[in-house]
């Protein structure tokens, strides 16, 4: 008799435990977070940034080696509601980035000559819109999309100097378009979102050498960013 009121009891609990979990009836936390017009928050989190480099036709191996690293990502959100599934989000970010290239030519016999570290300091803003699905106790999943613009303070566009004296110069203003999804996390006191999201530039951003025969830049067509944000909003 004992056994069969533990185990009657722990069917009870483990039955009430799914209930709240998984019942539209559970208790929502900040139920009224997302009525207001504007609402704002912070950022934080960790991005990976890469080239995609393009060869002139006539070369057709690859020429540059990327290895990427994990930067730094920091920043503020500004939301507008539009209605229960859409959103307007601008989010100015400050991202911490490095690139390190390796030019595999054989002319290069030194590091020196083969090897530049790229590192980057990019205030970025996105303007983006968010589609989220319909609220579900205290989570609501949701993509992202839309287009941004950075400015690289480490750009060294405008420096004299090129590959030939060590410098790798690249274009200080670039244009975006990205795409991800997340979900909200309706916590105790605020809410919580982690999210995932592609960047990809729109334009060419290598400053060629000096020398139009340069074994640096000379068979490059395109250069481009793409990369990976893992961000983590608090509102």
């Amino acid at each position: 008799m004992k056994r069969l009121l533990i185990a009657i009891a722990i069917l009870v609990c483990t039955q009430d435990m799914s209930a709240q979990l998984f019942s539209k009836e559970k208790v929502q936390n900040l139920q009224n977070f997302d009525k207001p017009r504007f609402s704002w928050g912070y950022i934080l989190g960790f991005n990976s940034y890469d080239f995609n480099f393009d060869y002139t036709s006539d070369f057709e191996d690859e020429d540059v080696i990327v290895d990427q690293t994990v930067g730094f990502t920091v920043g503020l959100l500004g939301n507008m509601r539009i209605n229960d599934y859409l959103d307007l989000r601008l989010e100015p970010v400050v991202i911490f980035t490095r690139r390190d290239l390796t030019f595999n030519n054989p002319l290069f016999t030194s590091e020196f000559e083969s090897f530049r570290e790229v590192k980057s300091t990019y205030v970025h803003v996105p303007l983006l819109l968010k589609i989220s699905a319909k609220r579900l106790n205290n989570f609501k999943p949701f993509i992202v999309g839309g287009i941004s613009t950075s400015i690289n303070l480490s750009s060294n566009q405008d420096n004299p100097d090129d590959n030939s004296i060590g410098e790798f110069r690249m274009k200080t203003s670039t244009n975006y378009f990205e795409v991800g999804f997340g979900i909200d996390f309706y916590l105790y006191y605020f809410k919580f979102t982690p999210s995932i999201r592609g960047v990809f530039a729109m334009s060419d951003e290598l400053v060629r050498d000096n020398d139009p025969n340069s074994p640096y830049t000379a068979t490059i067509d395109k250069m481009s960013t793409r990369g990976i944000f893992i961000n983590f909003t608090f509102q």
